[in-house]
This record gives C-alpha cells, structure tokens and sequence, in this order.
C-alpha cells in the first residue's frame, strides 16, 4: 500500500528521485529488436508488414487499408449514447485548440524592407492508435482534431487489427468523427517504420505522433530525424495538492485513477495535514476493493505512490515545481490562488470538481501531455505541433547599403570570407 513521507528536505527528494528512475533508458534488447522491424520493413516494405501481422497478432487482415465506406459504416455499430458523447467530446476540443491557430504576418519599414513569417499545416502527419484491449477512442480525437484545425493536409492513422481481422469499431467511429483521411490495420514497431520510411502501400509521413508500447516508444524514438515525433513518453503520473479542506475520498479516486493504467504509474498526494493523510489510506483501501485493476492499482502505489506531508503550502509547491508531473490537481479551498505558482506540469486541474479524466476525455485541452519530468521545457500537444514556420526578407538595395559593413563585419569576425563577400560583390564599381 501508499507510504507516508514527512518532508524534511531528504526522504521527499529521495523518494522523488526514484520516480525519476522508474523511467529509465529502454532496455538494449529492445533496441536491437525494433532496429531489425525498422530496417526489415524499410527494405521490404508490405511483405514485411505481413509478416510481422501474422506474426504478432494472428491474423492478416483482409484489408491493409480500411475503406472509407467501412470507416463512416463504423458509427452503425457503436452505441448511440457513446456517438453522442464522441461528438461532445470532439465539438469541446476543437473548441479548445482553435483558439491555439496561429497566423502568418508581414511587416514592412519605411527603408522598404519586407519581413514576415508564414505559417502553414504539415502535408502529411500519422497517427498511431494502439488497439486489443488497450483502445482509447479518445486519443484519436486527442490527436487527429489539432492536425486538422492546424491544416494537416492527409492525416494518416495506423492501429493494430483485432484477433478477427477487423478494425475496433469504436477508433473507427473517433476517425471517423476527428476526420482522419486513411486508416491503415497495422501495429508494432513495424507500423512507425511503414509511417517513416513508406511502403508500397503506406505513405510516408512528415511527423509521428500517438501513444503506443515500449515497441512503438522505442521505434519513435529510433526514427526521429528521419520524421519528426511528438514526444517520448513515459509511465503515466499524477500530484495532488492538497489542503485541510480536501476530501480524502475525492484525493483516493483521483489517485487511482492514475494508478491504474500501468504497474509503473505513480500517484502522489503532497498536503499539510496529517489527518488527511491518513483518512486518504483508508479511503484507498476502501475504494480499490471494487475496482477491476485492483492488481495494479496496488503495486503502482506500494512501488511509486507516495503522501508527503509538507509544513507549509509553499513547501509543497515547492514539491510540484520540482517533479514536474503530467497531471498535477490542486485541491485545495481556493486553487486559483496558486495557478501563478506552478510553473512546471502538463495540465493544472484546479478545484474539487476538475478530477483528471474530465481532462483525459472531455473538457477540450489536450490529454498528450509531457511526463518524466519533462513539463519543465515540454508542452501539451497542441495545433502547434502539427506547423511549421518559414520566415522571408526582402531588403531594397539602399537598406542593405545601409547595413552593409556591419554584415561584414561579423562575417570576417567569424572567418567566413565567402559570406562578406556575398554583400561586397554587390556594391563594387
């Protein structure tokens, strides 16, 4: 079960850094497996993918790429109540991340110079989407709705069959409504390397982004540079701030609620009260009796949960700021008052009634968030992500007069004589 941490400014950090640890480098024999998918796919391109579909999940699908006809059929075969929530969900994001588009500029100056920068929609982005039993509809929308509101041109999504041969109807139907253009039954290691490298049937893709095993983390990682990835995410992890006033019931759920996804999870509640602290271990105990993942629910908080109790509120912001966490609730009387002060977490959820999966599924912001401690110079995905920028200068002959001994100045300084000579050549006689 959870341990009880007093901070003294030793046992926190310690224990802090042994969430830290619990991400560590992928393991070698990892690497070398997903190297030979990469490089087996890159040569052999489908026929590789077959191989490998049969190999991982038994079946060879009847179709690589589902046609868009089954893709728009898929909300048939869903319940009408989740379409709907899909729907909400969606309309809420969009919402969200068009507020987030930027606009490309132009400035001029009175010596006529003309500077500015445009901005524009990557051509083609892939998705990856896992699938069996760890589908999330949601991370579809999470995903595809920012590409698309920031001008993706062809948003391609890989996900691996089911045992039958067929796609999960409930991606389907989020592809559907986030509009993505083609879906590809495909997954592993060996559909990043089909989105990196193209096959015969996959395009090749500018940028990678999605959530995925340590398989499809490890080859992410391993093509970047050839594609560009969104990040390389770690074990999933939650802080709670919390006060005297917190409902210890509310801090277990919440918890929990992170506890669950992955043995390598962590969940940690920092408060000032001893009393809450103890009442938020029954409240564990209690709750977890009636949850399906109780197994890993328990080994993530006896291996990485922590309560650490802080003097002061200051302290435990402190606490906050230094782990950096994906998700960080503030449960305290009044949380605005600290918004200010967190300066490092992927997503804030402020007050009693903004638990983590109101943000994982529905309230609009993005759930890709950083983790590992990287929300100290990583941001939430975003429209931002899924751009690019090109800058342009146009300078009138007299305005590159006027600059130009200083051009060569610092050309000669750095001793690249080509480049002063670029502005000299264009002003001898």
């Amino acid at each position: 079960m959870i341990s009880i941490v007093k901070a003294d400014g030793i046992k926190e950090y310690e224990y802090l850094s042994k969430v830290r640890e619990r991400s560590s480098d992928t393991d070698k024999n990892v690497t070398a497996i997903v190297s030979e998918i990469i490089e087996n796919v890159r040569k052999n391109g489908d026929k590789a993918i077959t191989e490998y579909t049969i190999k991982f999940d038994g079946k060879k699908p009847d179709f690589f790429e589902v046609p868009k006809e089954e893709i728009e059929n898929s909300v048939k075969f869903c319940d009408e109540k989740f379409i709907s929530t899909l729907k909400k969900a969606a309309a809420n994001i969009s919402d969200f991340h068009s507020r987030q588009i930027q606009q490309s500029w132009l400035t001029t100056k009175e010596n006529g110079v003309i500077m500015g920068q445009r901005v524009r929609g990557l051509e083609k982005v892939g998705l990856y989407v896992p699938g069996g039993t760890a589908a999330y509809p949601s991370s579809v929308l999470m995903n595809a709705i920012p590409a698309k509101i920031a001008g993706v041109k062809e948003l391609v999504m890989v996900t691996p069959p089911l045992k039958n041969g067929k796609p999960n109807p409930a991606i389907m139907a989020a592809a559907y409504i986030a509009g993505v253009d083609r879906v590809f039954l495909m997954g592993g290691a060996q559909a990043i390397a089909a989105l990196a490298y193209g096959t015969e049937s996959v395009p090749k893709v500018d940028k990678i982004v999605g959530p995925g095993n340590i398989f499809v983390a490890t080859a992410k990682k391993l093509v970047y540079g050839m594609v560009d990835i969104d990040m390389i995410a770690g074990p999933s992890e939650i802080l709670v701030l919390a006060d005297e006033k917190a409902n210890p019931k509310y801090l277990a759920a919440d918890l929990m609620s992170q506890a669950e996804h992955d043995k390598l999870a962590s969940a940690i509640l920092v408060t000032t009260s001893q009393k809450l602290a103890e009442e938020t271990v029954n409240e564990l105990d209690r709750q977890m009796q009636t949850l399906s993942r109780k197994k890993i629910i328990d080994e993530s908080l006896t291996n990485f949960g922590a309560i650490i109790i802080c003097d002061k509120m200051d302290k435990a912001i402190e606490i906050a700021n230094n782990l950096a966490p994906e998700h960080l609730e503030v449960c305290c009387e009044n949380p605005m008052e600290y918004v200010g002060k967190l300066d490092n977490a992927g997503s804030v959820f402020l007050g009693d009634y903004s638990p983590e999966p109101l943000g994982d599924y529905f309230a609009g912001p993005n759930h890709v968030l950083p983790t590992s401690g990287t929300a100290r110079f990583f941001s939430p995905l975003s429209v931002d992500c899924f751009i690019k920028k090109t800058s342009f200068i146009y300078y009138t002959e007299n305005a590159l007069m006027a600059d130009k001994d200083d051009i060569v100045r610092f050309a000669n300084t750095e001793g690249l004589t080509a480049h002063a000579n670029s502005i000299i050549v264009r002003f001898e006689d």
